[in-house]
């Protein structure tokens, strides 16, 4: 890349993060951060909204999740630097749409991280039913906690083997699945493709059935955006971030399309929709008519697994928002401080509080601690992602007018396409009201961001006084 194409709107910021990701680490750490316990679990509630259907939810929201990887890419590689699309937000939308976007980030992130660990403190408990579920939610924040206080190399180590295991899954799944639906196996016969039209036909319940599929669809993807704050830790983020962000999004997509369509085809959709534990997943009945013995241990010890992945990368996640936020002093300086390994530690210990909010839920409301910390999450999640393809539209509008060039980078028919997908979060966000479980996520979201804006006026003052 030509030096023209990093030209940046604003001083470059340094901070002291090490640039120690190499390329391999960042393609798994997205889909480490995106590939979570809903695959595995989850999908049945998208399915009973849509049946069969539901292949088409996953690719098309897997087309606005292309679009927002490649929308990230293109602006990260012009600004590499710590805070991501946050701290890019703040160039090109303004300090408040920087200070709401950050810290909207690693709210929601500190209560994906409790959720993470909660969800692996249940599965584990599969196999230990008596098991205190505040043991194994101790053990496993402290896991976590040690792999993101190490050099962020041992941490891109560790995640790239978290997310190995999951994408071995997921392969064998698909090919037994293959096998299954095309010649059959011993101890099960070819089941054809008969299931994705009966029981109602391939659209059971009709075309709203589908986009209500898509709320539930979306939250799979969410993590894309996970390689674009690795910008600043990238040995070579003009290189790495594009590429990395171009495999996650077509490895996701691919991936979630071909195991959902194996799911369909092999287990009727009603019988997915009525929903269960770890022996009612769709996965289970698969290895199980592999004649895999002990299927459901094996996919338990995979989705506990993808828990701890997820729960991992969000730590990592949140810990950079922090120090970024530190960096552009919407966050005490204490929060910036490096460890002597290049770790952000004080911002690692506030993160933490996600991990001590879920034992304690853990103790207090057991199972339902993890659909609590979840439903807090939804709005901010789909507030992000909005605002993010927005600093898009922004970022190659202000380019544009200043004569400035984008890069090599560049997302294939934006502004529109940006701005088209912005369109359809915004009416999935919309549909959460219709949605039952999902409906309180406004009760708290609105608050929440209307407390943000008040936060920023504050802060924002106090620190124009400083700078008199």
């Amino acid at each position: 890349m030509s030096t023209e194409d990093t030209t940046e709107v604003g001083p470059a910021r340094t901070t002291g993060l090490r640039r120690l990701l190499t390329g391999r680490q960042l393609s798994m750490i997205g889909l480490g951060g995106a590939i979570g316990t809903g695959l595995f679990l989850g999908s049945g509630l998208a399915i009973s909204q849509a049946g069969p259907a539901t292949i088409l939810a996953y690719v098309a929201c897997a087309l606005a999740a292309f679009v927002l990887a490649w929308a990230l890419a293109e602006m990260v590689v012009v600004h590499p630097e710590a805070g991501s699309f946050g701290a890019i937000a703040q160039r090109y939308l303004g300090p408040l749409a920087g200070f709401v976007q950050r810290w909207t980030y690693g709210s929601i992130q500190i209560i994906a991280i409790g959720g993470e660990v909660v969800a692996a403190g249940i599965y584990v408990q599969f196999w230990w039913p008596d098991l205190p579920l505040w043991l194994p939610v101790v053990v496993f924040s402290l896991v976590v906690l040690g792999a993101n206080a190490a050099v962020v190399r041992l941490f891109g180590t560790m995640e790239y083997w978290l997310a190995m295991i999951k994408v071995v899954a997921i392969v064998v799944f698909v090919l037994l699945g293959l096998v299954l639906i095309t010649v059959g196996l011993p101890e099960a016969p070819a089941t054809g493709l008969a299931n994705l039209t009966a029981h109602g036909g391939f659209l059971p319940n009709g075309l709203s059935g589908l986009f209500l599929a898509m709320v539930f669809v979306l939250f799979s993807y969410l993590g894309t955006e996970v390689v674009a704050v690795t910008a600043a830790e990238s040995e070579n983020p003009v290189r790495d971030i594009p590429k990395a962000a171009r495999r996650m999004v077509l490895r996701l997509t691919l991936f979630y399309v071909l195991a959902i369509a194996v799911v369909l085809t092999v287990v009727p959709w009603p019988e997915i929709a009525a929903g269960g534990g770890i022996t009612a997943s769709p996965f289970v009945k698969v290895f199980a008519g592999a004649g895999i013995p002990a299927a459901a241990t094996v996919l338990n010890f995979v989705v506990v697994t993808a828990a701890l992945s997820s729960a991992n990368t969000n730590m990592y996640l949140v810990t950079r928002m922090l120090h970024s936020l530190s960096a552009d002093g919407y966050a005490p300086k204490w929060l910036g401080r490096l460890s002597g390994s290049g770790v952000p530690r004080n911002a690692l210990l506030l993160s933490a509080a996600g991990l001590a909010l879920a034992a304690v839920l853990s103790v207090r409301q057991q199972n339902a601690a993890y659909l609590a910390l979840f439903g807090v999450s939804v709005f901010g999640a789909l507030v992000v992602w909005i605002l993010i393809l927005v600093t898009h539209w922004a970022f190659r509008r202000t380019r544009k007018a200043a004569g400035l060039p984008v890069g090599r980078v560049r997302l294939w028919g934006a502004p529109w396409t940006s701005m088209l997908a912005a369109l359809f979060l915004a009416a999935i966000l919309v549909s959460t009201v219709f949605v039952d479980g999902l409906d309180t996520a406004w009760m708290a979201g609105l608050p929440y961001f209307a407390v943000l804006v008040v936060a920023y006026h504050f802060v924002s003052r106090r620190r124009q006084r400083k700078d008199r």
